[in-house]
């Protein structure tokens, strides 16, 4: 397993229109190229609370954050909606997937182009993505941390994402043990309701 390379932070370094126009063509091509993901995650909220886990991804739309045991939440992806499930308090929230930053990852049409730019990492092994919707602030920021990697698809690899909400709240996501295009079952992104027990779906 390959070593993290640490999340950038970013530099007053000036990078040439072209590198960054292929670079971001190049995270294009990757997130095409990518149907399904499994990896290891490690999680780190504004507080500096860590949490860690398994995150599986299926285009479109699929996406499941399985939390170390003992922590009582779920995110889920079902194709449409994000849903954030609490077992603790019994707690269910849904969002729809276009309004999460989140959306970039799990859309196979989306034009990052039209709203995502290559930003300084000052490591020429690190390709920094910023996105941000300035038609809907509310929907927050994600900045996509790349490696690059001959191996991987389009030639990087996703090392992980800081996420911005609509309120500055800030969330790493540091990504180990990557694995692409591998079949995932559409049964990996069922959850079971706190609300009703004993249903799931």
């Amino acid at each position: 397993m390959k070593a993290f390379l640490p999340l950038a932070v970013l530099v007053a370094t000036s990078v040439p229109a072209a590198a960054r126009s292929g670079d971001l063509a190049a995270v294009q091509r990757h997130l095409q190229s990518v149907n399904t993901m499994t990896a290891a995650f490690s999680q780190t909220d504004r507080n500096g609370q860590v949490l860690t886990g398994t995150l599986t991804l299926k285009k479109p739309g699929k996406i499941r954050f399985q939390y170390q045991k003992g922590v009582p939440i779920l995110i889920v992806g079902d194709g449409k909606a994000l849903t954030f499930i609490d077992y603790s308090v019994r707690q269910v929230q849904r969002w729809p997937i276009g309004n999460s930053p989140l959306g970039v990852l799990l859309d196979p049409n989306k034009d990052i182009s039209r709203f995502a730019k290559v930003v300084p990492s000052g490591d020429p092994r690190v390709v920094s993505v910023d996105g941000y919707d300035a038609k809907h602030p509310e929907y927050g920021r994600i900045n996509l941390v790349f490696a690059r990697d001959a191996s991987a698809p389009a030639g990087l690899m996703l090392q992980g994402w800081v996420q911005l909400d609509a309120q500055g709240n800030r969330t790493t996501i540091r990504l180990s043990n990557q694995k692409f295009n591998a079949p995932v079952s559409d049964g990996t992104f069922r959850w079971n309701d706190p609300r009703r027990q004993g249903r799931s779906g």
